[in-house]
């Protein structure tokens, strides 16, 4: 009787394999990650502050809340924060004057330090 199969040392050699390719893969895969959540962060903060900036503009003060920017039709939703995950965890930056409104700037809450190694709350 001929029996078709794979046998034990064939089995282990295409494992053997693949756990090649995944130790050369997997090093550049998680940088990459880390990478894009940084572009994102730095792309969500430059568009929300111009967002508030045409604010600013439209309406001689500045915004109470980010939500207000997504009532008013600026924003189509509050941007999360790639690193934290999360649209509440942004740091708000009054205005000088507080009667000027209550968001003047944002930055990321989220705590550690970029690819760049400038903090996230000081981006």
């Amino acid at each position: 009787m001929n029996k078709r199969g794979f046998t034990l040392i064939e089995l282990l050699v295409v494992l053997a394999i693949v756990a090649l390719l995944l130790t050369l893969a997997m090093p550049r895969y998680f940088p990459s990650i880390d990478s894009a959540k940084d572009t994102i962060l730095a792309d969500n903060l430059r568009n929300t502050r111009a967002v508030i900036d045409q604010y600013h503009a439209d309406t001689g003060r500045y915004p109470d809340s980010l939500q207000q920017l997504v009532d008013k039709k600026y924003l189509p939703a509050l941007p999360a924060d790639p690193i934290t995950g999360s649209s509440e965890t942004w740091i708000i930056v009054p205005p000088e004057e507080a009667s000027q409104g209550g968001v003047a700037d944002l930055h990321s809450g989220a705590p550690g330090t970029g690819r760049n190694g400038k903090p996230y709350q000081e981006w």
